[in-house]
């Protein structure tokens, strides 16, 4: 269930990467309307490219990212005891 969420997002992330290549092919990425669009479909892609970072992220494909775990030093007994 999980692959099928993954592919989903990466779907929706690139279809709205089509649209504002249609937008600058038309010609109205110098509107108004053509602007707000970019910026929504560009907001989209990104939250659906984040899903599947975030996806791919726990799935391990970037360990790199992942915090190391250290070894807290050892304490040594202090030499006064009272």
């Amino acid at each position: 269930m999980r692959v099928v969420t993954l592919l989903v997002s990466i779907v929706l992330a690139i279809v709205p990467l089509a649209g504002i290549v249609w937008i600058v092919v038309a010609g109205t990425i110098t509107t108004v309307d053509g602007l707000f669009m970019s910026l929504i479909l560009l907001s989209l892609s990104g939250i659906f490219f984040l899903n599947a970072f975030w996806e791919l992220r726990d799935r391990g494909f970037f360990p790199f990212l992942r915090n190391k775990k250290t070894a807290a030093p050892k304490q040594t007994p202090s030499s006064k005891t009272g």
